[in-house]
């Protein structure tokens, strides 16, 4: 069973991505805070990462840089979540191990085909 983190401060984001992923085949953990989600992280490392690009404790790229400096076999995959394209914003968290971004609000199609491919990256 893939494991997927979404670190958001919104408990709406949080609560409808459970929603839409879980399921038999995927586990979803929530984390409130860039803090809380890295301890999260360091118990038990999450097969994909989406990681709010305005949390209140830390930026989104401070987070993946922590979020890969953890010693772990699992290698995870990072996206963003954006309110709107912003290829600064997106680049930077590239440049610090991210993948991808997806954009919210997000739907039930735009959310699975983003994981689709997280997957098979």
């Amino acid at each position: 069973m893939k494991r997927c983190m979404f670190v958001d401060d919104s408990t709406v984001i949080r609560k409808v991505a459970k929603r839409i992923l879980g399921g038999p085949d995927m586990l979803v953990i929530e984390a409130g805070s860039g803090y809380e989600a890295l301890e999260m992280c360091v118990a038990d490392m999450p097969d994909i990462i989406v990681v709010d690009v305005a949390l209140p404790d830390m930026s989104a790229e401070e987070f993946i840089r922590k979020a890969r400096a953890i010693q772990t076999p699992i290698v995870p995959q990072i996206a963003i979540c954006l309110l709107e394209v912003d290829l600064g914003a997106i680049m930077r968290a590239k440049r610090a191990g991210a993948q991808g971004y997806l954009l919210k609000p997000f739907n039930r199609a735009q959310l699975l085909e983003r994981f689709r491919v997280l997957q098979a990256a």
